[in-house]
């Protein structure tokens, strides 16, 4: 009887840890200034802030630009590239330019952008993909995949490492010389691999942690800009 209390006590302990922290997080969301700026600017997510961040950095996106967009479910990333490469940078209207976005999880329609619902490790959603560029060459893609974290590094780390690796392989294939690509990734095992691979495949390498990006995350972004060989 004991031991059967005590285990329920434990299992209390938890919940109740867990219900502390899940609310420490839902107040520091709430009152979080990027997703205050995003409610106030109609971006689905604050981590439009983080792209905006890496662009007004580096000046990647142009009107008249052909962007892919990974991973880019709820579609702030999609809603910044459209305003991006619209004329005043409306959010609906007249767009200059192509964005073709692609998730696993469903995705709210942006007007303009072209949305592809699978999963980029299946080579049948590939040559979806591919379709839909109609022979274009890409100027960008940008990367926030990521996947299910276990929580056991070693198969987290892989897991983000093929991510970023078939990003970076589609990049060789289909952007321009001087394009660029922006992926994702967390510092941990298997970072100064990724680093080695960008350093391989880019003339230029550049790792940015946005403001937009919360202090606590491992969450870090890397580009790399201008491919090393002629693309495929």
């Amino acid at each position: 009887m004991v031991l059967i209390v005590e285990r329920q006590w434990r299992c209390m302990k938890v919940k109740t840890q867990s219900k502390k922290v899940n609310k420490a997080w839902l107040n520091d969301h709430v009152n979080d200034t990027y997703v205050k700026l995003a409610h106030k600017e109609g971006f689905r997510a604050r981590a439009a802030y983080k792209l905006k961040e890496i662009d007004e950095q580096l000046g990647l996106i142009k009107p008249g630009y052909t962007v892919v967009d990974l991973g880019s479910t709820p579609g702030a990333w999609s809603q910044y590239l459209r305003r991006r490469m619209s004329p005043g940078g409306a959010a609906a209207g007249q767009l200059n330019g192509t964005i073709i976005a692609l998730d696993l999880l469903p995705m709210e329609p942006i007007e303009g952008v072209t949305y592809i619902h699978g999963d980029f490790r299946e080579a049948e959603v590939l040559e979806r993909l591919e379709a839909a560029l109609d022979g274009k060459i890409v100027d960008v893609v940008v990367s926030d995949m990521a996947p299910n974290l276990s929580g056991i590094e070693s198969a987290d780390a892989a897991r983000i490492s093929h991510l970023v690796e078939l990003a970076v392989e589609f990049a060789c294939n289909h952007l321009k010389q001087e394009g660029a690509l922006v992926v994702k990734l967390f510092h941990g095992s298997g970072y100064s691999d990724l680093v080695t691979l960008f350093k391989q495949t880019f003339k230029v390498v550049k790792p940015i942690k946005p403001k937009a990006s919360r202090d606590k995350s491992s969450e870090t972004f890397l580009v790399g800009m201008g491919l090393k060989k002629q693309p495929i």
